[in-house]
């Protein structure tokens, strides 16, 4: 993970844990790309603005949303979830990198898994396959949107992803949004390191105090406690 504090405008360094959290605290609707994708590269963490593209067979459309899309942006293909051809191998992996993209999502499969590995640009898919597209792919620009198994994503979005998920954040409040989960990473940060350090979790959150306050008025609850407090932890 990058040193450097995380801001809403480097969210890469932003698991999709804390994001997670600073959305349900806000009531913000953040959808979730499905299970079944998962990283090639485990332990990478990335995020971007969304460069959606629906995927016909051909990588015209593809290479499109590379010279479109801005630096650090995540192409996001769409295949279908199909299991029988891979749209994105060596080659288009290395041209995201060289355009600066920080990373790649495909509802489908992809190949080249060792030149992949070695590219090391964070990937996420259904898995690998050693064919490519073996159908006639119709003429045409670049369709702008990618539905990762019911889930819309269009430009504008912004995706998060690492080693739990891919989520899919709109427009709306998502500076709120990724302020509050750079302060919420900060806080579990400094947690961490004092746990680290001999202090255990009970005794950072004041749990005696928690418990004191339960036993006097049941409705009282940890969240509030933490809330009350400044700490924080999964809830």
């Amino acid at each position: 993970m990058p040193e450097s504090m995380p801001t809403p405008e480097t969210p890469a360094i932003l698991p999709t844990a804390t994001v997670a959290d600073a959305a349900t605290r806000l009531g913000i609707a953040v959808q979730t790309g499905p299970q079944l994708l998962r990283p090639l590269l485990p332990g990478r963490i990335f995020a971007g603005p969304a460069m959606p593209v629906t995927h016909l067979g051909s990588v015209d459309v593809i290479l499109e949303t590379i010279d479109d899309s801005p630096s650090g942006g995540v192409l996001v293909v769409d295949n279908g979830g199909r299991r029988d051809e891979a749209c994105v191998g060596d080659l288009l992996a290395l041209e995201a990198k060289l355009a600066g993209l920080s990373g790649i999502v495909i509802w489908g499969l992809h190949r080249d898994t060792a030149q992949l590995r070695e590219i090391d640009l964070p990937l996420h898919s259904l898995g690998a396959y050693p064919y490519g597209p073996r159908r006639v792919p119709p003429a045409g620009r670049r369709m702008a949107i990618a539905m990762l198994d019911g889930v819309r994503v269009s430009e504008g979005d912004h995706i998060v992803g690492d080693d739990d998920g891919i989520l899919v954040v709109g427009p709306a409040r998502r500076n709120e949004l990724f302020e509050l989960a750079a302060s919420i990473q900060s806080t579990e940060s400094a947690q961490s390191d004092r746990m680290r350090a001999g202090t255990d979790l009970r005794t950072q959150l004041d749990f005696a105090g928690y418990r004191k306050k339960q036993a006097s008025d049941p409705r009282v609850t940890l969240r509030q406690h933490l809330k009350d407090t400044g700490s924080a932890i999964e809830t």
